[in-house]
C-alpha cells in the first residue's frame, strides 16, 4: 500500500508531497506524473514515480494499486477534466484503492458557477463509483491573486467585477497540508470538507493590504462585467478564459467564496495562513 499523488509535479502536488514527506517515509509515496524527467527531483528522494496521463486511460492501468490511498488533483485544463477525471476513477476503481480524496470546489453542489461544473460531474462520478472516498472542496488559493501583483503594482489598482463580495482564502501550502492530514489520518472516508481560510476578505481590503506592503497608493476598481472582460482580453487572456474569471467575480459577489466553515484550519492543525503574510512575500519577490 502507497499513498498516491497524482499530477505530483504540479504546483499543488508537490507541495502535498512535501508535507508528506514530513511524516512518511519516501518509499511509503507513489507519484503520478506524465514527464518522468521533470519529476526525477522526486524519484532521487526515494519516491516511486508511475508514469501515466490523464488523457490516456490505458497509462493509468499500473498507476494505482489495491489498497493505495489516492489523491485525486483535479486537472488544469477547463472543458477536459470531466473525461480525464473518469479515466482516473475508472483506475482507481478497477485496481481496489482503500482510499480516492479528490480537490474539488468549495460548495460542491451549490456551486453555481462555470468552473465549478466539472467538479460537480466529478464528485457525483466518485460516488456513483462507490468507491472509498473523500471531498477536500478547495476554496480560492491566496497565490490566484498575489501571483499577478506586477498589473496591479503597475497601475496602481486591484480590478474586479466582484462588488463588495469577500474571498475566504487560503494558501496552496494549507490546502496541500489538509490533503497530506486526510491522505495519513483515519476517519476521513465519506467526509466532506469545505475548506477555506479563516478570514474572508474583500478586494478593497485586499488593495489595502498590498499597498501596506508596498507603500504604494493602490486603489480598488470594481467595474462591469463585460468591461472586466475587455480589460482581461485586452491583457492577452483567451476569451473563454477570461468569461470564466469574470463569471468567478460574479460568483464572489454573491458570497460563494466567502465561506468560512473552519475545515482547514482544524485538518492542519493551526491558523491558515493570513492574507497580509502571503501579500508580503509575493512583494519581496516580486
Amino acid at each position: 500500500m502507497s499513498i498516491v499523488v497524482t499530477g505530483a509535479t504540479g504546483a499543488l502536488g508537490r507541495l502535498v508531497v512535501e508535507e508528506l514527506l514530513a511524516t512518511v517515509p519516501a518509499s511509503g509515496i507513489a507519484a503520478v506524473v506524465r514527464d518522468e524527467a521533470k519529476a526525477a527531483p522526486l524519484a532521487a528522494r526515494g519516491i516511486e514515480l508511475r508514469v501515466a496521463d490523464y488523457d490516456r486511460p490505458e497509462s493509468l492501468k499500473d498507476a494505482f494499486r489495491a489498497g493505495d490511498r489516492v489523491l485525486l488533483v483535479s486537472g488544469s485544463e477547463v472543458g477536459r477534466r470531466v473525461p480525464q477525471h473518469t479515466a482516473v476513477i475508472d483506475a482507481a476503481k478497477a485496481a481496489g484503492v482503500a482510499q480516492l480524496a479528490y480537490t474539488g470546489v468549495l460548495g460542491g453542489p451549490d456551486a453555481d458557477f462555470r468552473l465549478a461544473a466539472e467538479h460537480k460531474v466529478t464528485e457525483q462520478l466518485i460516488l456513483d463509483s462507490g468507491l472509498p472516498h473523500t471531498f477536500l472542496r478547495n476554496g480560492w488559493y491566496t497565490e490566484n491573486y498575489t501571483a499577478n501583483l506586477a498589473p496591479v503594482l503597475e497601475h496602481g489598482a486591484v480590478v474586479a467585477n466582484a462588488g463588495d463580495g469577500r474571498v475566504a482564502s487560503a494558501t496552496r501550502a494549507d490546502y496541500a497540508a489538509a490533503a497530506a492530514a486526510v491522505l495519513t489520518g483515519e476517519g476521513h472516508i465519506g467526509a466532506v470538507y469545505e475548506l477555506s481560510g479563516d478570514v474572508a476578505w474583500s478586494f478593497a481590503e485586499y488593495a489595502a493590504t498590498v499597498a501596506a506592503a508596498t507603500g504604494k497608493e493602490i486603489e480598488y476598481k470594481n467595474v462591469p462585467a463585460a468591461v472586466h472582460q475587455e480589460i482581461l482580453v485586452g491583457a492577452g487572456l483567451p476569451e473563454g478564459f477570461a468569461a470564466i474569471l469574470v463569471d468567478v467575480d460574479e460568483a464572489i459577489e454573491r458570497g460563494l467564496l466567502a465561506t468560512t466553515s473552519g475545515d482547514l484550519a482544524r485538518l492542519i492543525g493551526r491558523p491558515t495562513t493570513p492574507l497580509a503574510e502571503t501579500v508580503a512575500a509575493a512583494v519581496a519577490t516580486a
